[in-house]
């Protein structure tokens, strides 16, 4: 069965969430409805990782939402994800598919042959970006932009996530080149109140 994705795919990085705790921000995106999350860990140890990861599972499961392990399918395995987001330069698609077994895997990817790539290797979905530029990841390429999203999305039949730079403010012009999903990190994770800007981020969308 295809993946559906909702318009926003929210994304937790503990190197995002300001004054909060890791359970704070998790529970704000959450209560704000997100049916979606990515937990990403860069900066965590292994274990670190694995307990954040083991808190989020029962978190998500709870409220029916999914849990997208970023990078480590491992960790991604062993809190029981509903799957595992990987890039460029992680394990290959392949592997993980032979780990993870019909479970969710999305691939990063950066122009047209990377995303026909990902959908050739059997991805559910892919990420492309960095749309806008982004101030959370160097990801060491320059901005994408619209019209290449246009691009991939003629090009692919697969679910696209759209991210990097993504805001308030631009949201609506990812959607409308042909994302089915914005992911959003320090313009929902940066502001007081959560549930106030998702909800605003998810009306931007509405004609």
């Amino acid at each position: 069965m295809a993946l559906t994705l909702p318009p926003l795919y929210a994304i937790l990085d503990p190197e995002q969430i300001k004054d909060r705790t890791i359970d704070q921000a998790l529970r704000a995106l959450l209560d704000a409805g997100v049916t979606i999350l990515q937990l990403r860990a860069k900066a965590l140890a292994a274990n670190e990782f694995l307990e954040v990861a083991h808190a989020a599972r029962s978190a998500t499961a709870a409220t029916g939402c999914r849990l997208i392990i970023n990078d480590r399918v491992d960790i991604a395995m062993a809190c029981a994800a509903d799957g595992v987001h990987l890039g460029q330069d992680d394990l290959p698609l392949h592997a993980g598919r032979k780990l993870l077994g019909n479970k969710i895997i999305g691939i990063s990817t950066h122009d047209i042959e990377q995303a026909r790539q990902a959908e050739r290797d059997g991805a559910d979905y892919i990420g492309f970006g960095p749309m806008f530029g982004t101030q959370t990841k160097d990801t060491g390429y320059s901005a994408r932009g619209t019209a290449m999203l246009k691009q991939i999305r003629a090009a692919v039949k697969i679910p696209i996530v759209a991210i990097g730079g993504i805001n308030e403010q631009n949201v609506s012009q990812v959607w409308q080149a042909g994302a089915d999903s914005a992911a959003i990190i320090s313009d929902i994770l940066g502001v007081t109140d959560i549930g106030g800007k998702i909800a605003r981020i998810l009306k931007a969308g509405q004609p």
